[in-house]
């Protein structure tokens, strides 16, 4: 994988595609939460430059993926933590993490390699997923820390995790 510059805006768009193909296709829902809640520009790109980092990271994971069974590309935990760890700003992180809850919520359905990635870029970040304000943290939530914990549903049994990407 290609490297960016910490907390530049292709490495928060990075971040993005790989939210999108977390659940292994990008869907039509998907695209239209793109455009509803201007999330490129929200990045601080236009579509134009948005296209090209997202059509880098396709070209990076046919390079880099492991090809699961089912014919499915997938990123392991390591590649993973590295394309996350190009955001180190908190706020950062946070707007990240709103716009990634939004992508996987979008089709009103969450897959294994999206809680995955979502569990994982939760605990990387050190983000606690109730103390988030914004409207994508869960209503539920109860007023204590709620950590994610290896073992859980989104992480496989040997506490590694890995995202469908294609």
């Amino acid at each position: 994988m290609r490297k960016y510059s910490n907390n530049s805006p292709e490495a928060g768009a990075r971040v993005v595609a790989l939210a999108l193909m977390a659940d292994g296709a990008i869907d039509r829902s998907e695209i239209l939460l793109l455009e509803r809640q201007n999330v490129v520009g929200r990045l601080g790109l236009d579509d134009e430059q948005f296209d090209s980092i997202y059509y880098e990271y396709c070209t990076d994971m046919l390079a880099s993926a492991n090809r699961s069974a089912s014919g499915l590309l997938e990123l392991d935990e390591h590649r993973i933590t590295a394309l996350l760890d190009e955001i180190s700003d908190p706020g950062l992180q946070k707007k990240l993490m709103r716009i990634m809850l939004e992508i996987v919520n979008a089709d009103h359905r969450l897959t294994a390699g999206e809680a995955s990635l979502i569990a994982l870029a939760l605990e990387r970040w050190g983000i606690d997923l109730c103390g988030m304000t914004e409207s994508s943290s869960p209503r539920h939530c109860p007023p204590m820390k709620t950590p994610i914990y290896r073992g859980s549903t989104a992480c496989n049994s040997e506490g590694s995790h890995h995202v469908a990407t294609g």
